[in-house]
């Protein structure tokens, strides 16, 4: 999984936050991007715009792998970063 993210960290990849508006404010990775997971799908052409690879990250990783495989549904280049604390370490 950590070797996945720093190929996609060294890709420019966006970190794609994917928690609630509550949680996103107790902390979250400076520059990293918020979308809450019920509103993804309505998102997906924004996110394409992007035009870069996405660490899909949250709480624990399970939004954030819901939200991973249904952008790839969607042609979107993304991993599931899982819990955010875990991909922030790989920007220290």
């Amino acid at each position: 999984m950590s070797v996945e993210i720093k190929e996609y960290l060294a890709k420019d990849a966006v970190v794609l936050d994917v928690r609630t508006l509550e949680e996103w404010n107790e902390g979250h990775i400076p520059n990293s991007k918020h979308i809450v997971l019920t509103v993804i799908p309505l998102e997906v052409e924004k996110i394409k715009s992007w035009n870069k690879p996405i660490i899909a990250v949250c709480r624990s990783g399970g939004r954030s792998g819901q939200a991973a495989q249904f952008l790839q549904q969607h042609g979107v280049d993304v991993i599931n970063g899982g819990p955010w604390q875990n991909v922030a370490k790989h920007l220290e």
